[in-house]
């Protein structure tokens, strides 16, 4: 049968149009080759622009379309539903992109257009040689899983629980709530932290449709999208969860003590502990690093004196498989180090805080019972809080962390009522960026209760005579200015975690520039990933306050429920296949396979990849020696024709025959309908690609 292409450039208004002559690469792509119809529109992903495409392919026969617009990640399904509502296989179709590859890169118009052309005629030539591919439907798993239980891993579970699906929520840490469990105070409104966030902690715990696992970690991934396997690790509490009360007996007989993580290393917790009065689940763990019975065989005064017999030091690492449809991440963030900023302190001097560490200080339940005081127990007569530490920054971070304005005018707020109105707070700034709702108005809520604002990031902070000196550029009154203050507050960046890397591994999504788990899209897809049936949850995206954070988080147990709701889901067919008549069996392929997805025929001794695990990643095909590794949609051939069409020259673009009339209400602003193909662009139907001469 016969190749009937269709053309059509995309103006998306001026982000194309702006560089690209449209209209004339409409006319060019007319002389290719088998192109039946070609058209130019101002929005070709509009309904008018696909009702053109529809028209198209129902009343010219047209059986290969191509759509030269935006990114295929944006609208490349857009136009595959419009090809399937004519009729035609969504795999005949080929989106190629000349807005990101040409209009905004280009300078020049005329070599844009130029550009354009050639980008057209490598997708002429490559849909020539597209075949028909089905997509298969597959049954989803009920239960969804969530990774990570902060306050937006807690949401989503919450969200996923109240429709009756069993959620599996993991918990690295030994109890639930996240940063947020470390918190005081929220901004702007000054909740207690533990007061909004405690009773949804609770909510989990005594939910029946979510499965609480914590001081775990997942350590596998297999399957595909609504049939996922996961491998969970438990690590050992040596506390039965099943009869501990949480009388906390044992945390009062333990003799060690160690430097607490949960208190940011300014306080101390015993060998036996939970991070707070408030933890779920209030079960203790042992620090086997620490404990003197599983270090020395020694003490044994927790399994001594607890008064149900709940301390077992037999327990051992175990793992767990569990199935679920679809997996929630909301892993989290970490905060900077700020010791490598040598210049501000930390580390060097006494008083100079990060701002986590100032949380514990002004919580009632940290180590100072929610005094603000300096290391020697006397409260601070005077402070400095420097924000952007370590964000906006090319030296560590450029982005900014969104969150440390609102904390520091909170700290602002909270020193004024703890330690006394009278002492003066100095706030170093870049930009103050108060976006939220109810932030401007709490920004002029601290301006009234007398804080400084310095316009300026410091330099250094210099220690002199028991004083610490901030050393700063006032680049509002243009002068050098020396402040010296009791105590310094830095606002540390939002970071991602340091596992990070290894979390994007075991679960197949990618990481953006910054380190953050990488979405879909960053408009249209925000808590979806390339991999289906994985969705992103709060600041393992990237840095959020709580409203945001919590928002996020509804919005990936939505996009879960929805796949389990529907029940079934499509699979993509663009996955690999190995020829087995070409295959040498040297087993290459399956080692280098990210997600598992080959396995080898003892008995043919060839290797087969398992089309519902295949993500099509090409990693098979790009190195197999022998070439019996290939992608559907990506063949050898199609590709080399691509090439093809880019290398050959563009010629001028001849002149426009006649004109059919499109079947829509709109015309399209051009239009062009060869008669028949050119012949210096025929190429025999079976011939293949020959070398392109460069």
């Amino acid at each position: 049968m016969a190749n009937r292409i269709g053309v059509y450039v995309c103006h998306c208004g001026t982000n194309i149009a702006g560089k690209v002559d449209c209209s004339e690469v409409a006319r060019y792509a007319g002389g290719l080759r088998d192109v039946v119809v070609s058209r130019d529109y101002q929005f070709m992903c509009s309904d008018p622009g696909q009702d053109l495409i529809v028209e198209d392919i129902r009343s010219l026969g047209l059986n290969r379309v191509v759509v030269a617009s935006c990114s295929p990640r944006l609208h490349e399904k857009t136009f595959q539903k419009a090809c399937a509502r004519a009729g035609l296989n969504p795999y005949m179709m080929q989106h190629t992109c000349i807005r990101e590859h040409c209009s905004w890169v280009t300078k020049d118009p005329e070599e844009a257009t130029r550009k354009a052309e050639h980008i057209v005629a490598a997708a002429v030539r490559r849909v020539a040689r597209h075949q028909e591919l089905f997509s298969r439907e597959v049954g989803v798993l009920p239960d969804v899983m969530v990774v990570g239980a902060g306050i937006a891993g807690i949401q989503a579970a919450l969200d996923i629980a109240k429709s009756g699906h069993m959620v599996h929520l993991i918990e690295k840490g030994p109890s639930i709530g996240g940063h947020m469990a470390q918190f005081d105070k929220t901004f702007p409104t000054l909740d207690c932290a533990a007061c909004i966030s405690t009773p949804k902690m609770v909510a989990v715990s005594q939910e029946p449709n979510i499965h609480l696992m914590t001081y775990s970690e997942v350590t596998e991934v297999d399957g595909f999208v609504g049939n996922y396997k996961v491998t969970v690790r438990r690590k050992p509490r040596y506390v039965r969860e099943d009869i501990c009360t949480g009388c906390g007996t044992c945390l009062e007989k333990c003799p060690t003590k160690v430097i607490s993580e949960f208190e940011e290393g300014i306080g101390m917790r015993k060998a036996i502990y939970r991070n707070s009065p408030q933890s779920v689940p209030n079960t203790p763990v042992i620090d086997a690093e620490h404990c003197l019975k599983l270090t020395k065989d020694k003490c044994g005064a927790c399994e001594k004196f607890c008064p149900t017999g709940a301390i077992d030091y037999t327990q051992t690492e175990s793992s767990v498989t569990l199935e679920v449809g679809s997996i929630v991440l909301a892993t989290g963030y970490d905060t900077m180090d700020p010791s490598p900023i040598r210049e501000y302190g930390y580390g060097r001097f006494d008083n100079v805080y990060t701002a986590l560490q100032f949380e514990r200080l002004n919580n009632a339940v940290g180590p100072t019972g929610g005094k603000i005081l300096l290391k020697d127990g006397t409260p601070p007569e005077s402070v400095a809080i420097i924000h952007c530490v370590g964000s906006r920054d090319a030296n560590y971070h450029q982005y900014c962390s969104r969150v440390c304005c609102m904390y520091a005018l909170k700290y602002d707020h909270l020193i004024k009522d703890k330690v006394g109105h009278s002492v003066p707070i100095y706030n170093f700034y870049m930009d103050m960026r108060c976006f939220g709702k109810g932030y401007e108005e709490f920004y002029e809520r601290v301006q009234g209760e007398g804080v400084t604002f310095i316009r300026g990031r410091p330099a250094e902070v210099l220690e002199e005579d028991g004083k610490l000196v901030v050393v700063a550029e006032d680049t509002l009154l243009g002068e050098i200015v020396r402040v010296p203050v009791d105590m310094v507050i830095l606002c540390t960046a939002m970071e991602p975690r340091k596992d990070t890397a290894e979390v994007a591994r075991v679960f197949g999504v990618s990481r953006s520039q910054d380190g953050f788990l990488l979405e879909e899209h960053p408009k249209l897809g925000p808590v979806s990933t390339a991999t289906d049936g994985v969705f992103l949850a709060g600041t393992c995206q990237g840095p959020k306050d709580i409203p945001d954070a919590v928002a996020h988080a509804s919005g990936g147990a939505a996009q879960a429920l929805a796949l389990a709701a529907k029940g079934t889901v499509s699979i993509s067919p663009t996955t690999s296949y190995i020829n087995p008549d070409i295959c040498v069996g040297c087993k290459v392929c399956i080692d280098l396979c990210a997600y598992s997805a080959i396995e080898f025929d003892e008995r043919r001794q060839v290797s087969v990849v398992n089309e519902a695990m295949c993500k099509g990643c090409g990693s098979c095909a790009g190195y197999c020696p022998s070439g019996a590794a290939q992608i559907k949609h990506f063949n050898e051939t199609q590709v080399f024709n691509e090439l093809e069409g880019l290398l050959m020259p563009v010629k001028p673009p001849a002149p426009a025959p006649e004109k059919i009339e499109p079947q829509t209400a709109r015309r399209p602003a051009a239009e062009v309908v060869p008669e028949e193909a050119a012949p210096e662009e025929a190429m025999p139907e079976s011939a293949e690609p020959a070398e392109a001469e460069v």
